[in-house]
């Protein structure tokens, strides 16, 4: 389809979701939010990229200018903005702008453009600072489209000036790919571009997974550091000397002194006990320091074992020891219990349907689900394969009375503790 085609019919359908019901569309929890509601639900992502800026000085960011692709009713710009001396949203949906002039009335420093195109033609090159997107290319039919958004956030990014967006990694098996369930794009192919843009590649987290999170950073001016210092190996999540071999906490953190500002994904490559691991974030100065993140290759070996570090294949350091322990034992455990449709209902089902999520589960399709004793069809969705994470939706089973109902889950031999619910309305035999 025609970039133009793929963009006026993107228009069509996110003005009918707008009007339908905006902030139900952007954050996907429940239908008919308040305007706080709405706004509130944004925190986690509004840290994600503050998390971000602190790759740079405070007064780096005062006085850029920042840029939001597809930014809907403006969830996200108006807490961001107070970082940026102006910052700019756009989106391919009129609706979605109407409605964010009403929500970000009075913050000056916030201006409105309709997307004309996937070229960011409004900002010359060189001209901006931080470029950000949250879950909205995934909801685009067009690998060209998509991929020349890249490219012309690059095109407009100042030297040092960061990109920060999600990018649908899920395995592609040939989908129908549809406005809402848009083009996958590997980790692979966001590599190969990172290589071909020129930009440093500082973060690719949750790969294969619906929501890919990658930073880019324009190359700025080089300066000459010391040879780079191993200080530490600690686990990535806790801090601590060990490290599992594998599971959710099978990560490591090498801590380093001198790292050069030009140090990325695309130019370390880590070994463990010679097998290469996978690198997935390098952070900015902390306290002098900075550190790159590995996931522990699979199969490996306990005890200590031989780390080494190469930047543009030449050795950092080689054969360092990490401690290496046995993961700990897989824990299958209940995260949430949800309306299918309203996810902030917890424990209450309004639409006829729950959704389940669950940590840790090696064999899904070996779930049963019973309400109230009777059994319910199942399909499940892996959210993350690292943390064995799956979404399972079932409908209420014939016969499911209005009010209290209990539900049960039993995952092979393993029964876990009945689940309290609130049925709102009584389903036929």
């Amino acid at each position: 389809m025609p970039e133009d085609a793929v963009l006026s019919h993107m228009r069509a359908d996110w003005n009918r979701r707008a009007e339908e019901d905006a902030n139900y569309y952007v954050a996907f929890g429940r239908k008919n939010q308040s305007v706080e509601e709405f706004f509130s639900s944004g925190a986690d992502q509004v840290r994600a990229f503050e998390t971000e800026l602190k790759r740079k000085p405070a007064a780096f960011w005062r006085d850029a200018a920042a840029l939001e692709i597809g930014c809907g009713p403006g969830r996200l710009l108006r807490p961001l903005s107070g970082h940026f001396r102006e910052i700019h949203g756009i989106d391919v949906s009129d609706e979605m702008l109407r409605r964010a002039e009403r929500n970000l009335r009075g913050v000056t420093n916030i201006h409105l453009h309709p997307a004309t195109g996937a070229a960011l033609a409004s900002f010359p090159n060189d001209s901006l600072g931080f470029i950000y997107s949250y879950a909205v290319f995934q909801h685009i039919p067009s690998r060209e489209v998509v991929m020349n958004y890249l490219a012309e956030a690059v095109r407009a990014l100042q030297p040092g000036g960061l990109f920060v967006f999600q990018i649908n990694a899920l395995p592609d098996r040939g989908h129908l790919q549809s406005t809402w369930n848009g083009v996958r794009i590997s980790a692979e192919e966001i590599v190969a571009f990172a290589r071909g843009a020129g930009v440093l590649l500082l973060q690719l987290n949750d790969k294969e997974t619906q929501y890919m999170w990658v930073t880019m950073r324009k190359v700025g001016p080089a300066f000459s550091l010391p040879s780079p210092q191993l200080i530490r190996i600690r686990n990535a999540y806790t801090g601590e000397p060990v490290i599992p071999a594998s599971g959710r906490f099978g990560a490591a953190s090498i801590w380093m002194a001198h790292l050069p500002e030009d140090a990325d994904l695309l130019t370390l490559t880590a070994y463990v006990d010679g097998v290469e691991a996978y690198c997935c974030y390098v952070s900015g100065p902390i306290n002098r320091l900075r550190h790159l993140n590995i996931i522990i290759p699979p199969g490996t070996r306990t005890g200590m074992v031989p780390v080494d570090l190469y930047l543009n294949g030449q050795p950092v350091f080689r054969e360092q020891l990490a401690r290496i322990i046995p993961p700990g034992p897989r824990f299958p455990h209940v995260c949430s219990l949800t309306d299918a449709v309203n996810l902030l209902a917890a424990n209450r089902v309004e639409s006829g349907a729950a959704r389940l999520v669950m940590e840790e589960v090696k064999e899904p399709e070996r779930l049963r689900i019973r309400v109230s004793g009777k059994e319910a069809e199942i399909s499940y969705f892996c959210v993350n394969p690292l943390h064995e994470r799956y979404e399972f939706d079932f409908h209420m089973p014939p016969g499911t009375r209005e009010g209290p109902n209990q539900v049960d889950l039993l995952l092979g031999q393993r029964r876990f503790a009945p689940i309290g619910i609130e049925v709102e309305r009584a389903h036929a035999s």
